[in-house]
């Protein structure tokens, strides 16, 4: 099982030197510390020309450290029909170019509720994502879109949620934030190796066993309260169950990435690469 799960940061790592600094220097550094697999963090806006994307691809495949685009903030599938056009650039924007920059997996936040339940949302998140997914396939743009479990009640990408799009659009999968996930509740549950076994059964009952050797998966350790998620934290400053979800993991032959989003991104990387042994 050493392989079996690659170990990177979400955006470059703290450590990354200013020559050639950027995404390339990123790559560079991760590989350097023993680490395979960059998350570019994209979440202000995706700026970036083709000669750099190209320049990305090239040194994330010459060092072997897989690519995936984390997108924008600010894109909501719940939103307005002005917005949505506005939050469909973002995504399409953020695929696009991480398409180009040799990523496979483009991660994003699904958005709000607006105090509306999930069952009246989800047919027209699907339904734009849908047709998100028609236009780059159409396009030859082969990546996968990963809407991110997200940390808090009110936002849409309940672990349900995240499933339910999978499900009705094969080329969209989870970004199981399992951090997210313990927070969301508000209430401490989502912490233990029979939970997190419960979710990862789920997750191969709904969408094929084949589809645990491709997690994408979020960890740091987090703050919350009774309405969720408040803070990222140093994982040794958490209270979530690390062996435990490396146990459940490891149990159910799981393959993938996991991509660390601590304040210490890359120090906390490394612990869990070590801790996953």
């Amino acid at each position: 099982m050493t392989n079996s799960i690659r170990f990177g940061t979400v955006g470059s790592p703290i450590s990354t030197p200013k020559k050639p600094g950027g995404s390339v220097g990123a790559i560079l550094r991760l590989k350097e510390l023993g680490l395979d697999a960059l998350e570019l963090g994209w979440v202000q806006s995706v700026r970036v020309t083709e000669q750099t994307c190209a320049s990305i691809k090239r040194t994330g495949a010459g060092q072997d450290v897989l690519i995936s685009v984390h997108a924008p903030y600010y894109i909501n599938l719940n939103a307005s029909d002005d917005e949505w056009i506005k939050s469909r650039k973002r995504l399409m924007d953020a695929a696009i170019y991480g398409n180009l920059a040799g990523a496979t997996d483009i991660v994003f936040h699904p958005g709000s509720y607006f105090g509306k339940p999930a069952s009246e949302i989800l047919p027209l998140a699907i339904q734009r994502l849908a047709g998100c997914v028609e236009e780059l396939h159409a396009a030859g743009n082969p990546v996968t879109l990963r809407p991110e479990t997200m940390g808090k009640s009110a936002m849409l990408g309940s672990f349900e949620d995240t499933l339910a799009m999978s499900e009705a659009i094969p080329a969209v999968k989870p970004c199981i934030d399992f951090a997210h996930l313990h927070a969301r509740p508000g209430d401490g549950s989502i912490n233990s190796y029979k939970e997190f076994s419960k979710i990862l059964e789920r997750y191969a009952k709904t969408l094929g066993d084949e589809s645990l050797s491709h997690l994408h998966i979020h960890l740091s350790g987090i703050k919350y309260g009774e309405k969720g998620e408040k803070e990222h934290l140093l994982l040794k400053d958490s209270d979530l169950d690390l062996e435990g979800l490396f146990k459940a993991l490891k149990t159910f032959r799981c393959r993938g990435r996991i991509l660390c989003e601590s304040p210490v991104m890359e120090d906390d990387a490394l612990y869990m690469k070590d801790l996953w042994g």
